[in-house]
Parts: C-alpha cells; sequence; structure tokens
C-alpha cells in the first residue's frame, strides 16, 4: 500500500448520532464500535463501548480484532473521512454490515451524546447496504 492508502475516497454506508447511541442501548443489537482516530484524540474522548485501533493500523490489525460478522461494525473518527478507509477494509474482510458515523465525533459531541475517556463523563448510557 502506498503512503496515502487511507484517504478517503468514496461513500460508504452510515449511521446518525442519534441511532448509534440508539442501537448502543438495544441489547439485541450490540453493535462494535471502532475508533479510528490518534491516541490523543481518543484519550480525550470516544463512544462508550468503543474500542481504538488508528487507520493506519487497521488493515494489519483487523484479524486480530475478533468481530463478529453477525453484528453491526460503526467505524468512528472525527469528523467521517478517516472512518471511510476502515469501512471500506473492513468490507473487504468480509464484514458486510459495517459503515462510518455520519458526521464522526464531531457529529456524536454536537449530539451531546455520551463519552468515555479524559473528555467524557463515563456515563455510558444496524448498519446496512
Amino acid at each position: 500500500m502506498g503512503w496515502f492508502w487511507w484517504w478517503p475516497f468514496g461513500k460508504v454506508p452510515e449511521v446518525s448520532a442519534a441511532e448509534l447511541n440508539k442501537m448502543r442501548l438495544d441489547d439485541t443489537v450490540r453493535p462494535q464500535i471502532i475508533d479510528v482516530r490518534t491516541g490523543v484524540e481518543w484519550r480525550n474522548g470516544h463512544v462508550p463501548g468503543a474500542i481504538h485501533v488508528p487507520v493506519t493500523e487497521l488493515g494489519a490489525r483487523v484479524k486480530e480484532l475478533n468481530f463478529d460478522g453477525s453484528r453491526p461494525i460503526v467505524a468512528i473518527c472525527r469528523s467521517a473521512h478517516r472512518s471511510i478507509p476502515a469501512v471500506n477494509i473492513l468490507r473487504q474482510n468480509g464484514f458486510r454490515d459495517a459503515c462510518q458515523l455520519e458526521g464522526g465525533m464531531l457529529a456524536w459531541w454536537k449530539a451531546e451524546l455520551p463519552l468515555e475517556g479524559e473528555g467524557g463523563s463515563g456515563d455510558g448510557k444496524g448498519c446496512s447496504n
């Protein structure tokens, strides 16, 4: 892969911040959430229950993550740009129910939804196509 293989090109399925929060709270859906931002961004606050794998490492680590192919996977970055290549990697690895958070963490923060991490309160309150 070249230097900028992760550069965001194309469109991928999306879920809104409100939809993702609803999915998180529904025990029958249980989305798998992956935050592909940098470590500093992650520590400053992330969606409760998310795991952290920077987009630049995802291709090499996707197999070790042991995602459940029967559950949706939602990729998150700051503004829904780095999550595009993350969704593409996930889909290339057979995860057809992978999508991104529409608007990224900017949309999550704007909606004032729960956060974990230094910037969060810790209150911890399906994709298709």
